[in-house]
């Protein structure tokens, strides 16, 4: 596994680099592709959907990137939301104008189920993680991933994710995850919510501080 890291916290400059690994990593996604139908579109219209989630989880200081964002891990820390209300209705509107009403109203339909299974104990919540088409098969996303989790431990706190491709199911088991719940989207396909217990906190951590 290639190790580019320690990974570090995004700026406000890494936004661009982040939008293009999160829209190449998604293009195909058996989810997130089909939300957007129109392929000769889709890359234009999701990338401003990922550049407004991304922005607003700079907030969070929780976008962890590797060295030039090739990998990107997007968490939001316990007690915390991925948009703020002024940032829900800016999503809807963008949606409607990028995309047009019908596509809008199934990828925020999709999102009030996401919202609706999370976990209500505290956790860390992995929103996106996204692997630039370039880079795949290096073993970035894991190693970004392992090296969040690690952080993360360190706090003692659990992590809850959705997978959206069954193909990373395993992946995800093999750091720690299990199987939490099934979400069925309208279209019929299944996302598997997934949940990491918390790790003891190391010596002289403190516990919670994020």
């Amino acid at each position: 596994m290639q190790r580019p890291f320690p990974p570090r916290v995004a700026t406000a400059a890494d936004i661009d680099a982040v939008v293009r690994t999160l829209t190449t990593a998604f293009f195909h996604d058996p989810l997130w592709g089909p939300a957007f139908p129109d392929i000769e579109r889709r890359a234009v219209r999701a990338a401003a959907m990922w550049r407004l989630y991304a922005t607003s989880a700079l907030r969070h200081q929780w976008l962890l990137v590797s060295e030039n964002a090739e990998a990107t891990a997007v968490w939001i820390p316990p007690g915390r939301q991925e948009l703020t209300a002024e940032e829900a209705v800016d999503l809807a509107d963008l949606l409607r104008e990028a995309a047009g009403p019908e596509v809008a109203e199934a990828v925020l339909a999709m999102g009030d189920q996401f919202a609706a299974a999370r976990p209500r104990k505290p956790h860390f919540y992995l929103t996106l993680l996204g692997v630039h088409d370039q880079y795949r098969g290096k073993g970035l996303g894991m190693a970004l991933l392992a090296e969040s989790l690690a952080r993360i431990d360190a706090l003692g706190v659990p992590a809850y994710l959705e997978s959206s491709n069954p193909a990373n199911l395993q992946r995800y088991e093999s750091v720690g995850f299990t199987a939490l719940d099934q979400i069925v989207i309208a279209t019929g396909h299944v996302v598997t919510t997934m949940w990491r217990p918390a790790a003891a906190p190391g010596p002289g951590t403190g516990g919670l501080a994020c």
